[in-house]
């Protein structure tokens, strides 16, 4: 969580391409202004990834429905496309990403293709206040640490606390809603949020309800 990061520039969503490949993943999410690193090791996400390097560097983040089964499962109808930050390949042939998150997106179509990959075409409009950071000060930020603390504490999960208290409240946010090992369900929730405080009051109440669940979480990344 640096303030790179967090000072990263706003992107109009009517500039971006609205054909973009996308890349559906169960449990993971991006979010505007948030930063996802990728290990591409599949041919046709490979392939995705080099046609987005040498092209508009759009990658859309979407995840699998929880019934879908197969090359082609269905996927939810909000995403977020995320820009190619930066790329490196592999000894091994894979390909290291990450994205920054642009904007959310909802799949219009998908496209018939004769790529490996799939694509749709991605509707915008529905999401223009995500090109505008989320002022401070929309969500007790005291309750969410305090939160946080006790769900780090009950699941032994390691957390920079000094980035953590460093972070704006939109990176915090965000960078906790990407990481913490919540349901592919709950992270659809988080990603569909009205607004920023409905997401922040959100990821609070999850926490929080997650101190009542005897139920440990899932596999997840270390907070920071």
């Amino acid at each position: 969580m640096s303030s790179e990061e967090e000072a990263a520039a706003p992107v109009d969503p009517g500039s971006l391409s609205r054909v973009i490949p996308i890349f559906p993943l169960s449990g993971v999410l991006l979010l505007p202004r948030g930063l996802l690193p990728l290990n591409i090791f599949e041919p046709r996400y490979l392939a995705m990834t080099r046609d987005a390097l040498s092209g508009h560097r759009l990658i859309g983040m979407i995840q699998p429905v929880e019934s879908g089964r197969g090359r082609q499962p269905d996927v939810y109808s909000i995403g977020c496309v995320g820009e190619i930050a930066s790329a490196a390949d592999t000894s091994d042939g894979r390909i290291l990403i990450t994205l920054r998150g642009l904007c959310r997106f909802a799949v219009e179509a998908e496209l018939d293709v004769d790529t490996m990959y799939r694509q749709v075409t991605a509707d915008y409009s529905r999401f223009a206040a995500d090109a505008v950071p989320a002022p401070a000060g929309q969500f007790s930020r005291d309750r969410l640490l305090n939160a946080l603390r006790a769900y780090c504490t009950r699941h032994n999960l390691p957390a920079d606390w000094d980035s953590i208290n460093a972070a704006g409240d939109e990176l915090l946010v965000h960078s906790l809603c990407m990481i913490c090992p919540f349901t592919p369900g709950e992270k659809q929730a988080l990603l569909e949020a009205a607004d920023f405080p409905a997401r922040a009051e959100m990821l609070i109440t999850l926490l929080e309800m997650a101190l009542l669940d005897n139920v440990g979480p899932q596999q997840g990344r270390n907070l920071h």
